[in-house]
């Protein structure tokens, strides 16, 4: 880990895990798509929410988040396009007027669904950009002879943690998954209810301001 410029690796490891555990955008995503299409629709999910972790890493290894950072217009750009996906997504879940036994806004385009809504959710929040721009190199040595493999590494540790966390939560939303199978009616109020969450995190990404 030397060699590469990575220090304190088992703190990194630990503020890894407690981030992980922290509820967000990522956890609601993961347990409202399995609950709402089982575990695996909810695998599918933490793949590509982690496939947008992947995104970001390369992003802040390669310098270009540092854009974000310097650009308000590139903050705001990415900021409202986010925003504005979020919003979209909510709304045709909270607006969606169907039967209980029928599929629902999100039933029924399964896995692929998922894996984008998911990747899209992550890669369009500048926020988490930033994030990953700011927090690993605390723990890499700019002074190592190329301590962007040093990043690589700990952007790869942070996605494996993470990943770890999200498919628990996939299993735990599997299981909401069986319950609502038995009582279909019940379907239609969480997708209401995640409509509505979706939309508020959409609000409150459109109102964040960059730092």
């Amino acid at each position: 880990m030397e060699s590469l410029g990575i220090q304190h690796f088992g703190a990194f490891v630990l503020a890894c895990i407690a981030l992980a555990l922290t509820p967000g955008l990522d956890t609601f995503y993961i347990l409202a798509r399995s609950g709402r299409e089982g575990r695996t629709v909810g695998m599918a999910a933490v793949l590509g929410i982690n496939a947008g972790c992947i995104v970001h890493t390369l992003a802040a290894v390669l310098g270009i988040s540092a854009i974000l950072m310097t650009s308000a217009l590139a903050f705001a750009a990415l900021k409202y396009l986010g925003a504005a996906y979020l919003v979209w997504v909510g709304l045709r879940m909270l607006l969606a007027r169907q039967s209980a036994r029928q599929p629902t806004v999100t039933r029924g385009r399964g896995l692929s669904a998922a894996f984008r809504q998911g990747m899209l959710t992550n890669v369009l929040n500048p926020k988490v950009a930033l994030f990953f721009l700011a927090f690993l190199p605390q723990f890499v040595s700019m002074q190592a002879p190329h301590p962007q493999w040093g990043l690589a590494v700990l952007g790869v540790s942070f996605i494996g943690v993470g990943m770890l966390w999200s498919m628990v939560l996939a299993m735990l939303g599997g299981q909401v998954h069986r319950l609502l199978d038995a009582r279909p009616h019940l379907g239609q109020w969480m997708d209401r209810a995640c409509g509505t969450v979706l939309l508020g995190f959409g609000i409150r990404l459109a109102m964040q301001r960059q730092q």
